[in-house]
């Protein structure tokens, strides 16, 4: 494990000295490869048995669909956070904070819609709260003043 962790610092200062030729989206793929790669024999060594093929497909699960469903969620989770790099690399941190909080509430409010998922009061209170945030902060972020330039 703590061999890991050197490689992990080692792979991540290699690359932060390549930074000049990498762009944001560059970097957050080959970080991506990287943690696969390393995160492999770990998660061998936890799972042990528990990975191999014919121990999945003794508990009725379809292998093949099992990996398709893996590799779409993959990809999709791989583009999701490359939209998310290039939109901190055009708005602010705080804003791009207040869009991620938006999209759990989306996920959220379409979960209950969608699936009938049930919701207790203090889970639609935190919903209600988060809504109420994200829309004192796109007020205020109007209603404050622009900076005159000079």
């Amino acid at each position: 494990m703590l061999q890991i962790s050197r490689e992990m610092f080692s792979a991540r200062n290699f690359l932060l000295t390549k930074r000049e030729t990498l762009d944001d989206i560059n970097l957050f793929s080959i970080m991506t490869v990287m943690s696969f790669l390393l995160s492999v024999p770990l998660m061998l060594y936890l799972e042990g048995i528990k990975f191999s093929p014919s121990y999945v497909q003794s508990t009725g699960v379809n292998l093949q669909e099992l990996c398709v469903k893996a590799a779409i969620a993959g990809t999709c989770f791989h583009f999701y956070q490359q939209v998310s790099y290039s939109l901190l690399a055009r708005i602010s941190p705080v804003t791009h904070s207040v869009a991620n909080s938006v999209k759990r509430v989306v996920v959220i409010v379409s979960s209950v819609i969608f699936f009938r998922t049930p919701i207790s009061p203090i889970n639609a209170l935190g919903t209600g709260l988060a809504l109420l945030g994200v829309f004192l902060y796109s007020r205020f972020k109007k209603a404050k003043p622009k900076a005159k330039a000079a």
